[in-house]
């Protein structure tokens, strides 16, 4: 019996390449049977590509991390009773501005627990 053969995993590069290689050779083909069907498939994989890097890039950004304790009545500007609100795991702090009275101060905080 002869030992088994060791196979290096693929690289990621070598798909990419292979992928290229693929999308020019359709690319090529369309070309190849009009230059309308070309054109229109260069711009419809443009726009597929910019909608799928538009999706991705609102998903991507992390929330901001809670910074610490929530706010105290001292801590956030304007005058009277702090009223706190809890929803989906935020904590929205609001406080009157007694200058403005069209005016609310408003603090959002992730909570460090989820909610039960």
């Amino acid at each position: 019996m002869s030992a088994p053969e060791e196979t290096a995993p693929a690289s990621p590069a070598a798909g990419a390449c292979v992928l290229v290689v693929l999308g020019a050779a359709l690319v090529g083909l369309a070309f190849a049977v009009d230059e309308a069907a070309g054109v229109l498939t260069v711009t419809v994989a443009g726009m597929v590509a910019l909608w799928r890097s538009a999706r991705r890039l609102g998903t991507d950004q992390p929330l901001p991390s809670p910074t610490g304790a929530p706010p105290l009545g001292d801590d956030m500007p304007g005058q009277g009773p702090v009223h706190v609100a809890r929803r989906e795991g935020l904590s929205i702090f609001l406080r009157d501005d007694a200058d403005n009275p069209a005016r609310t101060h408003v603090r959002v905080q992730a909570d460090d627990e989820p909610d039960a």
